[in-house]
């Protein structure tokens, strides 16, 4: 999942070389911290959360299969 975030951040940014994913594994979820250039975040979050949430629909439904639901924080 952490490489499919990666992927799809750096393709959407003007900075590609600042797009970082940390992974925090919980009991009952699987926590992915996406961070981006400070000039970026609204190419990342979109009018209205739009894009946001399409990433985090992507990533979810890639990590359908597994047994811990995948949480994905955009900082």
């Amino acid at each position: 999942m952490k490489e499919l975030l990666e992927f799809i951040a750096k393709s959407m940014v003007s900075n590609p070389d600042a797009v970082e994913v940390t992974v925090t594994e919980k009991e009952t979820a699987t926590v992915l911290t996406l961070h981006v250039a400070e000039e970026d975040m609204g190419k990342v979050i979109g009018k209205q959360g739009r894009i946001a949430k399409a990433i985090r629909t992507v990533i979810k439904a890639a990590a359908s299969g597994g047994s811990k639901r995948v949480v994905v924080d955009i900082v």
